[in-house]
């Protein structure tokens, strides 16, 4: 099958590309720069940037599959100039339109845990925004909703030290707000599953084999580099005073749309790995990867 993973060059997509390739598909990524990027020999490589529709479509030919992977990370402010709503709805506009004009069968939609169009954060409602968009097209489609991926390249366990210190830290709310993190690696081959048509028309919620808090994982985080961490709570009316008065700092990576992303929990209803003959006990835990047991 010929697969185009746009966004293929990132933390998730390297990691699809790899196991795409080695299932024996015909695999091109695309990425604003994907001469850089660690993959296959086999793999080919296409530049052009989602939001800009001409720099992208010629990719799209001849292609059976496309995966839309493009987006930016959820735990910091956007930079560069653009925007959730610029990427997610945008991007995925141009991908759909170019997937359709050249007679793609289907896509498969990266979105998150959350995702609604009317969302209280701009991800989560870009996110939810972009599915509509995905599923008003003419393709066959498979809508992934994950909770956080980590693994590495990944900045999950990254971003829990760049919000924090060792040996003493402040969290909002005490670190409360709960994940279900899953590893990339048990991720993608779910992903390059789903290409084929017996996951047409179906939306999937993917978490990993545990619930985390935010406290769980930067203890984790630290434990790995043998470092101790007491967690005090920073009261939430305050972390929304500090981080929406960080909104227009540029070099401050949170703001009000990180604060407004820790009111609520990032855990599925369902896990819906069983669809692809996953149970949780198959998983990797996050302490797992780090080398580390227990919270």
């Amino acid at each position: 099958m010929n697969i185009l993973v746009a966004g293929g060059t990132g933390f998730i997509g390297t990691n699809l590309a790899r196991e795409l390739d080695g299932e024996g598909h015909d695999v091109t990524v695309l990425s604003r720069d994907p001469d850089e990027a660690d993959l296959p020999t086999g793999v080919e490589r296409a530049r052009g940037d989602v939001t800009a529709y001409d720099s992208i479509e010629g990719a799209f030919e001849g292609q059976d599959v496309v995966v839309n992977l493009v987006a930016l990370s959820p735990l910091f402010k956007p930079s560069g100039g653009t925007s959730h709503t610029e990427v997610h709805l945008g991007g995925t506009r141009s991908v759909v339109e170019a997937a359709e004009d050249h007679g793609v069968r289907k896509i498969v939609q990266m979105s998150a845990l959350g995702a609604d169009p009317n969302a209280t954060t701009e991800y989560l409602r870009s996110k939810g925004q972009a599915e509509r968009v995905v599923e008003d097209s003419e393709l066959a489609a498979t809508v992934f909703r994950p909770s956080v991926v980590f693994g590495e390249g990944g900045e999950f366990v990254s971003f829990t030290k760049v919000l924090t210190t060792p040996y003493v830290t402040a969290l909002p709310g005490g670190g409360r707000t709960r994940f279900q993190p899953i590893w990339v690696g048990d991720l993608a081959p779910m992903l390059a599953a789903s290409v084929a048509e017996d996951h047409d028309g179906e939306t999937y919620e993917i978490g990993g084999p545990e619930v985390l808090t935010l406290a769980d994982v930067t203890r984790l985080a630290y434990r790995a580099d043998g470092k101790s961490v007491t967690i005090l709570p920073l009261p939430m009316p305050l972390a929304r005073v500090g981080l929406t008065m960080a909104d227009p700092i540029p070099f401050v990576p949170f703001g009000s749309d990180q604060y407004r992303s820790l009111q609520f929990d990032n855990t599925v209803s369902n896990n819906d790995i069983g669809a692809f003959g996953v149970e949780e006990a198959d998983l990797t835990t996050l302490g797992e990867y780090l080398g580390i047991s227990g919270r």
